[in-house]
């Protein structure tokens, strides 16, 4: 593929919805070219592909634009999944986005609240916390029952909710190390941050936009 047919993907390092588009990618082994988007200052090449400026955006070789990170992880996925993180049966497939689907509507205006408490004094920082820590049970749950958020391995669910975790636990590392009730939800998230796939999407540049 040459340089000029290459995908190319806004995205911001440290956003979750780019996070799980990049690591789809990265399991496709896809090359792309991959734009750092400065929130303060987007560049008018994000805002001609899509006018609400939000990450990720996907440029696909063939001039197809995917404004939504579930359709930039399902185009990686269908074009290579080395790793068989998509399911092959329609029914599972439909399960796992629904449950992305239902974290991205139900826990991320929690997480958002309890990551900018200062900015939400309808309730303290603590009943924030305690809000997502519900929503937060049941993948803890779901762990009871496999490795994985949904069987005994990695799969899209997996990859599509973890960046929310991390941001969660980011906010105060030490009280999520050291709160009980989610057990099985920390070893999880400590072997998916040791992924070498996610320490590559990680990576910073220098020379990113």
């Amino acid at each position: 593929m040459s340089n000029n047919t290459l995908p190319t993907l806004y995205t911001f390092r440290r956003c979750p919805y780019a996070m799980r588009a990049r690591l789809a990618i990265a399991a496709a082994d896809i090359q792309y070219k991959s734009i750092e988007v400065s929130l303060k200052q987007k560049p008018a090449g994000l805002l001609e592909l899509s006018p609400k400026g939000t990450v990720p955006v996907l440029q696909t070789g063939d001039g197809r634009v995917l404004e939504e990170s579930l359709d930039i992880m399902l185009w990686a996925l269908e074009t290579n999944d080395p790793h068989a993180w998509l399911p092959t049966l329609e029914s599972e497939r439909r399960i796992q986005l629904a449950w992305i689907r239902k974290h991205d509507l139900e826990f991320k205006p929690l997480l958002d609240k309890y990551k900018y408490a200062v900015r939400h004094t309808e309730l303290s920082l603590d009943q924030h916390r305690g809000n997502a820590v519900m929503w937060l049970q049941q993948l803890e749950h779901q762990l009871e029952q496999h490795h994985f958020l949904i069987s005994s391995k990695c799969s899209l669910m997996d990859i599509g909710i973890f960046p929310f975790v991390r941001q969660f636990a980011r906010v105060d590392w030490d009280w999520f190390e050291h709160n009980p009730t989610l057990p099985r939800l920390k070893v999880w998230l400590n072997y998916l941050l040791s992924l070498p796939l996610f320490l590559k999407i990680m990576e910073k540049h220098t020379n990113a936009k």
